[in-house]
């Protein structure tokens, strides 16, 4: 749109022979007029800051009360680790340190005991490094509509993966759009098989009723196993979707799932470790989720100008 020559190749590239001011203006209008209508109202009846302070939640803390599954997560974990660890080989004092600050399942600001803490400025900084690169291979070597989306789920990792206050929820930003990418290659089917498993049974802890286990579980197995059938039946000439390190990190979700719904109720941590279902939950499913953000990210860095082409031949 703010190009006024575009050339469109049979591969699914483009060309941009000419920069168009008059687009630039025109584009810069519509999204100006949008965000009037939709914060026009707020405005005149003087309540921007309270939409404000909602829409940028800095006064909540790095991490939701249950922790996303994301770089945070894993973040907090490795802080926790030392933190035990710093306590047990007497190197850190224990009254200085923060107990249970970050494991409380508070919505809460925290501060870390032996990494550096995390400001809203630092995650906002993370987000926009995690997307640049994406963004200027976007537009320096154009890959059509299927470049185009894969950038859209590289985006909205990111910003799932190095945001603040991200809600658990938001995997599913980058879940839905990558199945339409899972039935184009094999490569994409494999990472929309790691990233839907590990994002969905993240979800779990959010339906915690007794009545909503067996539905939840019944759900996921059906679209995991339905999701990995079809898939792998779709890329048979093209060998397995997973690699076996990838097949047994998914595998160790069914040992996580049951300790924390069956074996842990059963035994004393309920009250003195609360919190660990959750923290065993969301970092495992990091791992996951880290994996497919760098692998997604990888694939689109490396992938040939050629591939293309052979696609849609």
């Amino acid at each position: 749109m703010l190009c006024s020559n575009v050339v469109l190749f049979s591969d699914g590239s483009v060309k941009w022979s000419s920069f168009s001011f008059t687009r630039l203006v025109a584009l810069g209008t519509i999204v100006c007029s949008v965000f009037a209508v939709s914060f026009g109202p707020f405005i005149a009846m003087g309540q921007l800051p309270q939409v404000l302070s909602r829409l940028f939640p800095f006064k909540r803390g790095l991490c939701h009360a249950y922790w996303a599954p994301n770089f945070w997560a894993l973040y907090n974990a490795v802080d926790k680790a030392l933190s035990i660890l710093g306590l047990k080989l007497k190197l850190l004092d224990a009254d200085g340190a923060s107990k249970a600050s970050m494991t409380g399942g508070l919505v809460q600001e925290f501060r870390h005991t032996v990494l550096p803490s995390v400001s809203p400025l630092t995650t906002f900084i993370c987000t926009l490094v995690s997307i640049i690169p994406a963004v200027l291979c976007l537009w320096r070597k154009p890959q059509g509509p299927r470049g185009f989306l894969r950038c859209l789920i590289i985006c909205a990792l990111g910003s799932f993966m190095f945001g603040w206050h991200v809600h658990e929820k938001a995997i599913l930003i980058a879940i839905l759009p990558l199945s339409l990418m899972a039935v184009d290659n094999r490569r994409d089917a494999g990472i929309f098989i790691i990233l839907t498993t590990t994002g969905h049974l993240s979800l779990f802890p959010l339906i915690f009723t007794a009545p909503e286990q067996p539905i939840k579980i019944l759900l996921m197995l059906l679209f995991t196993i339905y999701s990995l059938a079809s898939l792998q039946r779709l890329f048979r000439k093209e060998g397995s979707l997973l690699s076996w390190l990838e097949a047994v990190y998914l595998t160790g979700l069914v040992p996580l799932e049951v300790f924390c719904e069956v074996v842990y109720p059963l035994t004393s941590w309920q009250q003195t470790l609360p919190f660990l279902p959750l923290l065993l939950t969301s970092v495992y499913c990091a791992l996951g989720v880290t994996y497919s953000f760098f692998k997604l990210y990888l694939s689109m860095l490396t992938e040939p100008e050629g591939m293309q082409k052979r696609k849609d031949q």
